[in-house]
C-alpha cells in the first residue's frame, strides 16, 4: 500500500512539508481549490510552487476546480506525477485528461461519495488513476464516510470488468483504523492524521 501525505490541514506549511520528505511517505497530495467548485480557498500558484523548496516527493495534485484547463500547464511544471481532476466539472473531460496526458503526467478522476461510479465509464480509457472521496471535498479533518468502502470495490470492479490498468486510490478520513476499510485500494491519502501528530514517519507506517 502507496501513501500520499495531504497537508491541507497543515499549520505551517513549509515545516510539515521539510518533515514528510524525512519520511519514506510516496507521494504529497496538493489540494488546489478555486473556491467555485468547492466553498473554500487554497493559495495561489505562485506560493504553492515553492514546495519544491522543501520537499523532492513526487506530487499527486488534486484540482478542486471548475476549469482544469487552467491549472494543468502551472502544476505540469512541479514535479507532478499525478493531476486528478473532478468527475462532475462541466468541461470536456476527454479533453482534459488528454491535455493532462500531453504533459507525460498520469492522468486522475476524482469521484465524489454521492456520485455513482458509473459516471466514471466514458473515462475509462484517458486515466491513469481514480481517487474515491470519502469525505465531501473541500476541507481537511472530516470524517472517513463509511460507504467508501463499498464505492472502492464498485471502482475496482468496474476497472476489472473494462480491463483498464488504473490504480484506486483514496482519499478523506483515512487514518490507522479505517485504513481497515480501504484494503482494496493501491494508495491511501491522509492528512490531519498525519500532520497533527508529533511523529510523522510512525502515521505513515500505521497506514501500510
Amino acid at each position: 500500500m502507496k501513501v500520499s501525505a495531504s497537508f491541507l490541514s497543515s499549520k505551517n506549511i513549509p515545516a510539515d512539508l521539510q518533515k514528510l520528505d524525512h519520511t519514506d511517505v510516496d507521494y504529497i497530495h496538493v489540494d488546489v481549490m478555486d473556491g467555485k467548485f468547492v466553498s473554500n480557498k487554497t493559495m495561489p500558484f505562485k506560493e504553492m510552487k515553492n514546495i519544491y523548496k522543501y520537499t523532492s516527493k513526487r506530487l499527486e495534485v488534486h484540482l478542486m476546480v471548475e476549469n482544469p484547463k487552467v491549472y494543468i500547464p502551472l502544476y505540469a511544471e512541479l514535479n507532478t506525477e499525478y493531476i486528478i481532476i473532478h468527475v462532475e466539472i462541466e468541461q470536456d473531460l476527454e479533453e482534459c485528461l488528454k491535455m493532462i496526458r500531453n504533459y507525460s503526467i498520469k492522468a486522475g478522476l476524482a469521484i465524489k461519495p454521492n456520485t455513482p461510479v458509473s459516471c466514471l465509464v466514458p473515462y475509462l480509457p484517458f486515466i491513469d488513476s481514480i481517487l474515491v472521496m470519502s469525505v465531501e471535498p473541500g476541507k481537511g479533518g472530516q470524517e472517513f464516510i463509511e460507504e467508501s468502502e463499498e464505492k472502492i470495490h464498485e471502482v475496482k470492479k468496474l476497472l476489472e470488468e473494462y480491463k483498464i490498468n488504473a490504480i484506486v486510490n483514496v482519499d478523506g478520513g483515512v487514518n490507522d483504523k479505517t485504513v481497515k476499510k480501504c484494503r482494496e485500494c493501491d494508495i491511501v491519502t491522509s492528512g490531519s492524521y498525519i500532520t497533527s501528530s508529533e511523529d510523522f514517519q510512525e502515521r505513515v507506517t500505521s497506514l501500510r
